[in-house]
Formats: C-alpha cells, sequence, structure tokens
C-alpha cells in the first residue's frame, strides 16, 4: 500500500476516534525544512509497499498544517512516527521510541520501522 498524506481533519477523525471501522494506521510526522524527514521517505515508502503490511494504513503527515499535533501526542520533532489503531472510543496511539544511535541522515532505520510494526500490528 502506498503513502497517503494526510490532512488536519483526517487527522484529528482519526485521534477522536471518529473513524468507520477499526484499522491500524502508521502514521510519519514530518517538516518540510527536516533533510532527515526527506531522506527517511524513501524507506518509509519501502516499508509501506512490503506485502506484508497490506493490511496497515501508511500516512505522511506535515506539521506545519497541525503545529500544535507535537504537544498534543508528546512528541518534540521530526521525523517521527505513530502506530494508531482506531475502531474504539479511544484510538490507541504509540509512537516509536527515538533510536539508541540514530542514524545520522534518516534518524530512523528501516528495521527500527519494521520492529516498531511488527510489535504494533
Amino acid at each position: 500500500m502506498s503513502v497517503q498524506r494526510l490532512s488536519k481533519r483526517a487527522l484529528k477523525q482519526i485521534l477522536a476516534g471518529d473513524t468507520i471501522s477499526p484499522a491500524t494506521c502508521i502514521v510519519k510526522f514530518y517538516s518540510n525544512e527536516c533533510p532527515m524527514c526527506h531522506n527517511l521517505r524513501e524507506y518509509y515508502e519501502e516499508v509501506a509497499d512490503n506485502e506484508t503490511y497490506a493490511d496497515l494504513h501508511f500516512f505522511a503527515f506535515n506539521i506545519a498544517d497541525y503545529p500544535t499535533v507535537e504537544k498534543l501526542l508528546n512528541f518534540n520533532g521530526t521525523p517521527s512516527i505513530f502506530s494508531i489503531r482506531t475502531g474504539a472510543k479511544k484510538p490507541k496511539i504509540r509512537a516509536l521510541p527515538d533510536p539508541e544511535t540514530p542514524h545520522e541522515h534518516t534518524w530512523y532505520r528501516v528495521k527500527d520501522i519494521i520492529n516498531f510494526i511488527e510489535k504494533e500490528k
């Protein structure tokens, strides 16, 4: 499945639990000014296109569209990746922890993302 850009309205619906059916969403929060976000894009898309994760929904969200989302979800900086499980009144939201040894160009490594998804699905 390809990565879809998420609108502010859609993100708010997901976070509020106002979705029609249960789903697991993987959301990469990025900033246009963040070089690591741009460098991570190809790897994130590669994971999203993996058939193993066909039942997941992959999104990218530009924090410039909703600057207070960092405070709302309690993260500091981009890139940041979250798993959001919908289908209940209150969605289950988990953050991919900062890596112990961040990659100098992408922050996260593909294995970090895959391990996170495997734990969350």
